[in-house]
């Protein structure tokens, strides 16, 4: 899917819709491949907006990717740069107008499937006996000795 024609496809829209959209939208929509958590961004810099779209979407319908954008757009209103009241209103009207059903977050199922994480550290307070799961090698796990759990005991590495 051509996202640039996408987003154009979508600013007429909210204009037509008479929604105060910014004039100063970089026209040209980034394509975030590390985006795993989030299907698209808005970014405030040097006195113009940038749209970002996670590669995820690439493989998506479109009406996904013009909810997405319409999403992303509404952040470029006056006053919109977060999910208050007002962008709440201009994304009912997207939806009264368009169908779009615009919301603060989305699950569209284009999540990777994500493996379960292994836990490869255990380590346990002396004093309570809490244990504390990690996944990574750490000062923590390496160096347990330094650290203290909360109800001050110390703690020691299980495995």
């Amino acid at each position: 899917m051509d996202f640039n024609a996408a987003l154009q496809h979508v600013l007429e829209q909210v204009r037509a819709a008479g929604i105060p959209a910014s004039a100063q939208i970089d026209p040209q929509v980034r394509v975030n491949t590390r985006a795993k958590k989030r299907y698209g961004r808005c970014i405030f810099r040097d006195g113009r907006y940038e749209i970002e779209l996670s590669a995820r979407l690439q493989a998506a319908d479109s009406s996904v990717v013009h909810t997405v954008l319409a999403h992303e757009v509404l952040h470029t209103c006056p006053g919109c740069m977060n999910h208050g009241a007002r962008w709440k209103q201009y994304a009912a009207k997207m939806g009264e107008r368009y169908g779009y059903s615009i919301q603060r977050t989305a699950d569209y199922g284009l999540q990777p499937a994500q493996p379960p994480t292994e836990i490869r550290y255990l380590l346990r307070c002396t004093s309570c006996g809490a244990v504390f799961a990690r996944q990574r090698m750490s000062k923590l796990v390496r160096f347990p000795g330094r650290y203290r759990c909360r109800c001050g005991g110390r703690l020691q590495r299980l495995r």
